[in-house]
Parts: structure tokens; sequence; C-alpha cells
């Protein structure tokens, strides 16, 4: 009978929890909540898949004692607990005061992200692997388009506050490796052979795999890499040992093997020597005398698409290959309304976040773009994504957006500014910390009685 009552009490926790969230997010279930409103028993359909409460005790239970996995394993039922608490009360519960607290539209559910957040602050752990040398390891470049990939390593490699120095700590390790200085070191210009990328990450799986025992007693499912090249991808699939790995890709492209339940999306940025700056005060409606702006190479079936339907048809919706000397790219973003981002040779474009930190509105123009962070946030509040198939009518459509609804979209900018932000050392909630949520939302997601 007691076992009766807490079952009902359960489903109707439950069911209440779904109808917490249903009426905070307009009846749609966000993707990041899915598994934690999902039974245990039960599959789901959203980024993340169903994770058990109950902590993998029957593998790490050593003579009768508890295991250092088994506490973690408790620690993250805990967390998950927390967080469904946080959904039912809409408050977030923490013994630190809060100097940020999410809220408004632009996140998906405010309460289960910062809760979220709280629990990875209490406890990510990240161990990086020693082996290998500069520059093809613990190196990356901090100042071109793929300049995320080296800021994230050397933050890293740097002792952040969730680096610990004890591999038996550690809830995730990370494979410091730098797929664009494999790119450059192994391969001459213009080559377009990528055969032997998958060899020298596997080859440095195996020397780390029997020099330690984390990789094989998870077949590496609690191991992330990084990387912001094109060719990232390429560098980690086709070989079994990759099966499980999370990566966190830049060319987050749904179609080409990238699964949002096990790898986490990338932003990117086309960093000089500076650090980019968010303008906090960007130009009024007034001064927006431009609907849409794109410069950039005509390369990518998509961009073709673009120039051929847009370049030199109309002063509304400029369109440059290259911007002509004289004119100013940042004076262009401040003064459109609407910021073109499509994508080129592959998805992911530096025009997102360039548009995001100049106050301006993202249309990201894909049609399998995994955009970054959306477990967390709801990018239709600050974005206007354009199907490839409608570019013909991206005028039509970013005129028919209302006055109201246009100053909402903007002011939304203004607020998501700070989770695109790049810190060094890194704050809390800007990029660096939004890409370690990423990562700790699979690692929370992953059931490690099930590799």
């Amino acid at each position: 009978m007691k076992e009766y009552i807490t079952a009902v009490l359960l489903l109707f926790i439950l069911i209440f929890s779904v109808a917490v969230i249903n009426s905070n997010t307009g009846g749609k279930t966000s993707p990041v909540l899915t598994f934690l409103l999902s039974p245990a028993t039960s599959s789901t359909s959203g980024y993340l898949k169903t994770a058990s409460d109950a902590p993998a005790t029957r593998k790490w239970r050593k003579d009768g004692k508890t295991g250092r996995w088994e506490k973690m394993e408790e620690g993250l039922a805990r967390s998950r607990a927390s967080i469904r608490r946080a959904i039912l009360e809409r408050n977030c519960t923490s013994r630190k005061r809060q100097s940020y607290i999410p809220s408004g539209s632009i996140y998906h559910n405010p309460y289960a992200f910062h809760q979220s957040y709280i629990e990875m602050e209490k406890r990510l752990k990240i161990w990086i692997y020693k082996e290998g040398e500069p520059p093809m390891f613990h190196e990356g470049p901090c100042g071109n388009i793929y300049s995320i990939e080296g800021q994230f390593i050397s933050e890293m490699d740097e002792n952040g506050p969730f680096v610990t120095r004890n591999p038996e700590e550690a809830l995730v390790y990370f494979l410091p490796f730098s797929v664009v200085r494999m790119v450059g070191f192994v391969y001459e210009k213009g080559s377009l052979d990528r055969q032997s990328l998958p060899d020298i990450t596997s080859d440095y799986i195996q020397v780390i795999s029997a020099k330690y025992p984390y990789w094989n007693r998870t077949h590496g499912a609690d191991h992330f890499m990084l990387s912001c090249h094109d060719w990232a991808p390429y560098a980690t699939i086709g070989r079994p040992v990759f099966k499980n790995l999370i990566r966190v890709l830049c060319n987050a492209n749904s179609s080409e093997g990238f699964f949002p339940t096990r790898d986490a999306p990338l932003p990117e940025f086309n960093m000089g020597h500076k650090l980019p700056v968010p303008v906090v005060d960007p130009s009024p409606l007034s001064a927006k005398t431009m609907l849409a702006f794109f410069a950039g190479g005509n390369h990518g079936v998509v961009r073709k698409i673009l120039f051929k339907e847009w370049k030199d048809k109309d002063p509304q919706v400029q369109i440059f290959e290259y911007l002509p000397k004289g004119l100013d790219y940042g004076e262009f973003l401040r003064k459109t309304k609407y910021c073109l981002c499509p994508s080129g040779y592959e998805v992911a474009s530096p025009r997102i976040t360039e548009s995001i930190l100049a106050g301006c509105i993202p249309v990201p123009i894909s049609d399998s773009y995994v955009l970054p962070f959306s477990d967390v946030l709801d990018w239709t509040q600050f974005s206007v994504p354009i199907p490839v198939s409608r570019i013909p009518e991206i005028k039509e459509i970013l005129r028919g957006i209302p006055e109201s609804t246009y100053l909402k979209l903007q002011a939304n900018v203004l607020k998501v500014q700070g989770h695109f932000a790049v810190n060094r050392p890194a704050k809390r909630f800007d990029v660096m910390h939004m890409l370690l949520h990423s990562i700790w939302l699979r690692r929370l997601n992953l059931g490690l009685e099930d590799v």
C-alpha cells in the first residue's frame, strides 16, 4: 500500500511539473528539460535522453563499501532532483549569493537552467590529460576564425575553478588536442585529404587508454574534445573508439553525424588580437537605415543562393562578397536591423556571434545547424531563423515582422550577449562557462551503468 501511494505521488508530481513547464513555455516542453521530466524507463525524442536517478552501484561497489564513483552518481542524482524541485517551486536553491539570476523568455526554462548551473558549479570537475606536446596538443589558435578552440584549450590548461589535479575526482576528462594544429602540421596547403585525421586522434586515445583506466571504464563516454575546424568531425568519426566521445564542435551539422544527444555545438568567433566586446548601447531604431546585411565570401551552397537572389538587387538587403575599402564592417552591423548569417562551406558562421555582440538580430540561414546552447536558450526569442528554401522571401519575411516584435527581439539580443562574451579568465555564465554547462548537461544525463 505504501509503495502504491508513493507511486501515485510521484506520478502527480511528474504531471504537475509538465504542466508548470508548458505554462511557462507556451505549451512546449523545452529540449533541456525532457530528460528531467521523463520517467527513467521511458524514451524521449528531445535533445537529451532519459537518465536514471538510480546511482550506478552494481559496478562500482567494492568490498561492501561505497566507492568514489558511486558517490559521484549519487551526487548527480541529487542534482537532478534539485533541478526538478526548482521547476516545481519556480525557484532555485543555493548556499551562495547569486550574482546573476537567469530570467525571461530567452531561456526555455530559467529555473531549470539556473539550478542546473548551480549544480554544475557544485559538482563539475574536469581532468586534463597531460600527454602530447604543443603545438598539436595543449595549444590552439587564439586569433582567427578558429580562435575559440585555442582560447578554450588555454583556459583549461590554466587550471580554472572546474579543473582538478586528481583524476579520481573528475566527472569528465578533456582530450586537449587541436584539430586546427593537426591540419596545419600534417597537410599541405590545398590538400583535401582528411583520411589520416582519425589515425592521429585514435593513436592518442590508444596512448592514454593504455596508461590510464579512465577511458576504458566508460569507453570514452565521460570524455570530451573541442574543436572549431571545419574538419573536426572527420577527426572523430568512422572508428568504433569514437562512438561515445562527447564532441564539442563549431561544425554542428545534424545531417553529417552531429548528434545533439551526445555532442554539443560550439559558437564560432573571428577574433583578432583583442577579445570581442559586446555593444551594450546599440543604435536606436531611427538609425537602423538598412533592413538586412551580409558581407562574406561566396562559397557553399547556401551563400551561392543568397548572392544569386539578392546581391545588387535591393538597397534594403545589402549583400557584399567582400566589403569595399573605406566601408566599416562594424558600422554596417550597427545600422542594420537584421544581420544575415548564412552557412558557408560548413554550417557554422562567426556572423552569429558578431551579430549578437553588436546588438543586431541574427538571421541564421541553414537547414541542419544545431545552434549553440540551444539546450538552454530559446533562439526564437532573439533571432529569426530562415530556411534555405525561403531565401527569396528574406525581405518579405523581415518586413512582415511588426515593430513591437522587432523591439522585443532586439532587447533580448542584449540580454543574451553575456552568454557569448569571451573573458580571460572566464566568468560566470560567459561563453566558456556556457560551454562547460553544455558538457555538464551531457554528463548529467549519462548513466554509467548503461555504458
